[in-house]
């Protein structure tokens, strides 16, 4: 149980009513920031603007899955209203208080350094992800249907990249008939690929290895599909990007060459949001749990 944890979320999407909904369940506290236009209520939680937040009280920060922009603007679906995360706010907050984000990034790392605070990327941990793979995949699969004129079935289907993600829709493809190429560079992946009957293929050799291709889905988060890339794929491709923005596509000369090409990043949260943000809620309970034992441990 969570009981009397004081609990700050800010913005976001519809996962984030899950991780609400889980939170209070627990017996937390919780403060909503940028949820003004937000009808439903919970039990326990207060609707603020962020100026009236007592982040002195604050035992834990939820912020959206993306952290904040490279400002310190907050997302969110529920408010019109401009929320900004500062180290300002952060320095407020006792120095137990620690900061849950899905991703990151400079201006996050920045403001978390400069107060001394703690922070867990939930999307660096190997059960999110692989919990939200599942999602990623239903939704990956839902566009695929919906932007081509064939079935997956028999289709040539290259997945760049064997994570976790890649493994999950290598494997979903495949199950519906596809053949499944999967590139790779990791000795290691290379062995698993091969191992699980896919084709497998270095990186390097990427080139060659798109010039019959009818989908690609892309999972690496940096520019592996480029120009030179594109130029050999057959123009009724379709390009699916699952990576973080701005994605791994040069999707400007993808347009140029008329191959449809899609950034698709936070899929769970479009085709799935109750699930993606009951992985959440559960994931953060567990860690805010454990955070509170050390804490009375080291009381």
């Amino acid at each position: 149980m969570l009981t009397d944890l004081q609990i700050a979320i800010f913005g976001g999407d519809a996962r984030q009513l899950e991780v609400i909904r889980k939170l209070t369940e627990q017996g937390a506290n919780l403060v909503l920031v940028g949820f003004d236009q937000l009808d439903h209520g919970f039990t326990g939680a207060s609707k603020m603007d962020i100026g009236e937040v007592d982040f002195s009280r604050l035992d834990c920060i939820v912020l959206p899955v993306n952290g904040t922009g490279p400002n310190g603007e907050i997302d969110t679906i529920f408010s019109n209203k401009s929320i900004v995360l500062t180290s300002a706010h952060l320095k407020k907050t006792p120095k137990h208080c620690h900061v849950y984000s899905g991703i990151t990034n400079a201006y996050l790392n920045g403001i978390i350094a400069e107060s001394g605070r703690g922070h867990t990327q939930l999307f660096e941990r190997d059960d999110v992800a692989i919990y939200n793979s599942i999602p990623t995949v239903e939704g990956t699969l839902m566009m695929v249907i919906q932007n081509t004129d064939t079935t997956i079935h028999k289709s040539n289907t290259v997945v760049l990249g064997f994570g976790r993600v890649g493994m999950s829709v290598a494997r979903a493809f495949a199950a519906l008939g596809a053949k499944v190429k999967v590139g790779a560079r990791k000795p290691e992946h290379i062995a698993r690929i091969s191992e699980m009957g896919f084709i497998p293929f270095h990186l390097d050799h990427l080139k060659k290895e798109v010039i019959d291709t009818d989908v690609c889905i892309n999972t690496i988060p940096f520019q592996i599909v480029t120009s030179d890339i594109i130029s050999k794929m057959p123009t009724h491709t379709l390009i699916i990007d699952l990576a973080s923005k701005p994605g791994g596509t040069d999707f400007k000369y993808a347009e140029k060459r008329g191959i449809k090409a899609l950034l698709a990043p936070g899929l769970p949260g479009i085709v799935a949001p109750k699930t993606a943000g009951q992985i959440l809620g559960n994931v953060l309970s567990q860690l805010m749990q454990v955070e509170m034992v050390n804490r009375k441990g080291k009381a």
